[in-house]
This record gives C-alpha cells, sequence and structure tokens, in this order.
C-alpha cells in the first residue's frame, strides 16, 4: 500500500515529465531558420540563433516587445 510519501514522490515525478515535455515542445522549431529579424530585418546574431533556436527577433526587439507587455502589464 502506496503511502502519502510514495504518492507525492510520484506525482513530484509526473510532474517532471510534464514540463520535461512541454519544454521539447517548445524547443521544437517549423524547420525554418531566421537569418534575419522578422520585424527591423537586421541579422540576427549566429549564437543567438545557436542559443534559442527557431528564434525570429532580434535581441533589440525582442527586449522592445518585452518592455512593451510588461507595460500592458502581460
Amino acid at each position: 500500500m502506496a503511502d502519502e510519501a510514495d504518492r507525492a514522490q510520484e506525482r513530484e515525478e509526473q510532474q517532471r515529465a510534464d514540463a520535461l515535455a512541454a519544454q521539447a515542445r517548445r524547443s521544437q522549431t517549423d524547420g525554418v531558420e531566421h537569418e534575419f529579424c522578422t520585424k527591423c530585418e537586421d541579422p540576427i546574431p549566429p549564437a543567438r540563433r545557436v542559443a534559442l533556436p527557431g528564434v525570429e527577433l532580434c535581441v533589440e526587439c525582442a527586449e522592445r516587445g518585452e518592455r512593451t507587455n510588461k507595460l500592458r502589464g502581460r
């Protein structure tokens, strides 16, 4: 008979598996590698493209979008 600690461990393992699966889904790309920002058309540095597969925005446009979202409360 499983006790409370066993059930808690099972829940934790399931949550970890779910989180890893979600991360894997987020990291999948549509096969398109953007060399240029889709907003301003400036080049996206190779190191950024390697660190964030499927990235579509340069650092400046990504930061601008984050600031805008923060101001809007998102």
